[in-house]
């Protein structure tokens, strides 16, 4: 906490303000990197590749889950009967 200065306070100013210099730039060299365009094509293939399979497993986990309640539903009308 910092508490004002009076002109009649009995502690003395102090003999040196520090003055902040302003800080030099940091340059960060950093390893160039350079992305050839094989590498491009071969992540956008890839891409497609794991959507497409991800898509087809999701439909055949739909398809497996209605033919499951479509044969409960059956056995349940062939026991009843």
């Amino acid at each position: 906490m910092l508490l004002p200065q009076y002109p009649d306070s009995p502690t003395p100013p102090p003999a040196y303000r520090h003055a902040p210099a302003d800080p030099a730039p940091i340059r960060r060299a950093g390893p160039s990197i350079s992305v050839s365009t094989g590498a491009v094509v071969a992540l956008i293939t890839g891409g497609v590749v794991l959507t497409a399979l991800l898509a087809a497993v999701a439909v055949s986990a739909i398809s497996v889950a209605v033919a499951a309640v479509v044969l409960r539903s059956l056995l349940r009308e062939h026991h009843r009967r």
